[in-house]
């Protein structure tokens, strides 16, 4: 007999589509977009520039005065992480508090109030990450859900719709990016959803508008006169586990190799 567990992992990895990962990143083809389909419309994509991003959170707090998360709830819709590689080919990787504070600390957080010392001496390079909902093209918490209450727009984006949401974690499990969690207050589904009350009305969401330093940029991949789009035709981009077949739509400038 099979229980709880089993049957929602077996059912999320086969209606999500997901397999075993090959690796935790692949090269992405921007070429593969001309060869889709021409649609009319705005399709929303992401671009993240990680050579500018200094980890100072504000997108962050942004993010979360913007879109009513409890500032102080442990629960993000987008954070950025810290890496700090070593000498022997370590990847050290914290993000405390989603790194709504930046890093004040020195020392690699671990879990219960306890931080690893890393040697300046043996760091070979240290970067950051920003992480959010990937807005995927083939979205597994949209199959998985089921109620309808997670939903893909017209434009792409992938929305949850509180009123329906059962709190069923189906789409929490069954994102391969972690990018989903419980609401502490409404008790639903919630994640990042590209600030779509803002970029529908021309605005940028609140993470672009609170990073000084140009590492977070949004705009439509259908628009070929898009600086954004322009970026990710024309210089080396990386998604995230394409290997999953999720076709994320949150591209990477400067991304290395232990990120995951």
């Amino acid at each position: 007999m099979m229980n709880r567990r089993s049957f929602c992992k077996k059912t999320l990895l086969v209606a999500g589509g997901l397999a075993l990962p090959l690796s935790a990143l692949e090269l992405f083809d921007p070429k593969r977009l001309l060869a889709e389909k021409d649609e009319k419309g705005a399709r929303w994509v992401f671009l993240v520039d990680t050579r500018k991003c200094v980890g100072c959170g504000f997108c962050v707090k942004g993010c979360k005065v913007e879109n009513e998360i409890p500032y102080d709830a442990n629960v993000t819709r987008t954070w950025v992480e810290r890496y700090l590689v070593t000498s022997d080919g370590k990847a050290h990787i914290d993000s405390p508090k989603g790194a709504r504070d930046g890093f004040p600390e020195k020392g690699i957080e671990i879990g219960h109030g306890k931080l690893e010392e890393v040697r300046d001496e043996d760091i070979e390079k240290a970067f950051f990450v920003p992480k959010l909902c990937n807005q995927c093209d083939n979205p597994p918490c949209v199959q998985v859900c089921p109620v309808g209450a997670t939903y893909q727009t017209e434009d792409g984006v992938v929305l949850v719709d509180r009123k329906w949401c059962i709190g069923c974690g189906y789409c929490i499990m069954g994102c391969p990016y972690g990018v989903r969690f419980f609401h502490p207050v409404h008790h639903v589904a919630d994640k990042c959803n590209f600030c779509y009350h803002r970029i529908t009305k021309g605005m940028q969401t609140a993470c672009v508008d609170s990073c000084a330093f140009g590492a977070r940029r949004i705009g439509n991949l259908r628009d070929p006169e898009d600086p954004v789009t322009k970026v990710i035709m024309t210089e080396r981009v990386n998604v995230l586990k394409e290997e999953y077949g999720t076709k994320p739509q949150v591209f990477y400038l400067g991304l290395s190799k232990e990120v995951k």
